[in-house]
């Protein structure tokens, strides 16, 4: 068996083991596949290829000397042999090309020389990132397909009516660890573009995210170049990762038990604080909570001096803001300076089908910091049996969240929220909810009278 480029010739460098994935379509062809899901060659059998080009029988001088070259490029005495024109057109190949830099594929040939051929035909992926195939060790990075120990053309069958081929399917996308997702989490976060909870997965936020990169930037990230977003990180000052150390003032809190479902529970505290060091600090640097005690295990969070492991999210974004878009097909809200360009997205959750969120256009017309919660059941929704009008106390895992940005529309706004890790996936009671930290960028970057459209 040979590699051969897409137009017709012998491939000099051969891929790198992890660097394309080989599939096999329903015709039997093995297709070489890049990262960027381009064909770049095939293998085809040696008797085919010097059929297609005119090679001389097996044995002769002529084959000898292809042979040499499929070898391994390393024959002096083809440099200026006038053969070696004769069969490969002069220029088409360079008299002494380098050696190619992968030649397992050398080796799998042997191996499978006088293997019995298979019955069927099935389509099987190389992975991409440990370079071996499902199911094998041996560290070979293209997948062959057993054969006849025979260069011979293999003995004409009755001819069959022609099949359309069949396109080959796409790879599938390679499998990222936490690190990588993780790391492509921040980037995003540290541009204005929140993935929500920074957890180590590839989930529908970190994926709208990405959308509204590609609106913002016109640049269509892949998430699998780790390389890029890792220089990209360090060139804004940082990488994905850093340690922190618990502060006294960290520890100290003042924390509550646990946060009552109960309105009326909730409005006998004085504040619904965080409940612990470990959600305080999973908050401040954009983290779901279980994602941080993974990367901190058996640690106590709680005593002061103690080093974690957490996300380098960097400052706040900065900007001015015209106007807003509220997705609710999205759950997102995408924000626009005055020149038009995006500035901003969140993932977010924009009403429940039996609460639903405003349609139009509205305006901002103030923005609480630190807000209190009114709960009244004649005007908002009715919670449990609570029929009352009850003050609910202020926090991070108040109603609200850290900040309240009213609209035009009475009782609806934009606010955080006390479950940071829900945003995107559950409903809310017509309002539209953040994190509590992409609620606080954006309230930095809005004012009084900026429109809000709410669309399908």
């Amino acid at each position: 068996m040979v590699l051969v480029t897409t137009d017709g010739r012998l491939m000099q460098d051969i891929p790198e083991a992890g660097s394309v994935r080989v599939v096999v379509d329903n015709q039997g062809r093995r297709l070489l596949i890049d990262r960027w899901d381009m064909v770049i060659g095939f293998e085809m059998p040696l008797w085919q290829y010097r059929q297609q080009q005119g090679l001389a029988s097996p044995g002769t001088e002529r084959s000898r000397r292809f042979d040499r070259d499929r070898a391994g490029w390393d024959d002096p005495l083809l440099e200026d042999d006038p053969l070696w024109e004769d069969d490969f057109g002069g220029d088409a190949f360079p008299a002494a090309p380098p050696p190619p830099r992968n030649r397992d594929w050398r080796r799998d040939r042997d191996r499978f020389a006088n293997a019995e051929p298979e019955a069927t035909i099935e389509r099987r992926d190389l992975n991409p990132m440990t370079g071996t195939v499902p199911g094998r060790d041996d560290g070979s990075s293209i997948i062959r397909l057993p054969r006849e120990n025979s260069q011979q053309p293999p003995v004409a069958e009755p001819a069959q009516p022609a099949k359309p081929a069949a396109t080959p399917e796409a790879p599938k996308a390679p499998k990222l660890s936490k690190a990588q997702v993780a790391a492509l989490q921040v980037y995003l976060d540290r541009n204005g573009f929140s993935p929500g909870v920074i957890d180590g997965r590839m989930g529908s936020n970190v994926r709208k995210a990405l959308d509204a990169w590609r609106e913002a930037s016109g640049e269509t990230i892949d998430p699998a170049d780790t390389d890029m977003i890792i220089g990209r990180l360090a060139a804004m000052g940082g990488l994905a990762f850093t340690t922190y150390t618990i502060t006294a003032e960290d520890a100290a809190g003042p924390f509550i038990a646990s946060v009552p479902t109960d309105y009326a529970e909730k409005a006998r505290l004085d504040r619904l604080s965080f409940t612990s060091t470990r959600e305080m600090l999973a908050e401040r640097f954009h983290m779901d909570e279980d994602y941080l005690q993974e990367l901190n295990p058996e640690v106590d969070f709680s005593r002061p001096g103690v080093e974690i492991k957490v996300v380098d999210t960097g400052p706040r974004k900065k900007g001015e803001v015209s106007r807003i878009v509220a997705d609710k097909g999205r759950k997102q809200i995408r924000a626009y300076g005055k020149d038009g360009r995006l500035v901003v997205a969140y993932p977010a959750t924009i009403g429940s089908s039996s609460t639903p969120s405003p349609s139009g256009e509205v305006t901002i017309e103030r923005i609480a910091r630190n807000p209190g919660y009114t709960y009244n059941p004649k005007i908002n929704f009715k919670q449990g049996d609570n029929d009352k009008i009850l003050q609910v106390p202020p926090g991070p895992n108040g109603p609200v969240g850290s900040i309240w940005i009213a609209l035009s529309k009475p009782t609806y706004g934009i606010h955080g929220t006390p479950e940071p890790s829900k945003i995107g996936k559950t409903s809310s009671n017509g309002c539209v909810r953040l994190t509590n930290w992409d609620a606080e960028e954006l309230a930095g970057m809005v004012a009084p009278g900026v429109t809000v459209s709410f669309i399908e």
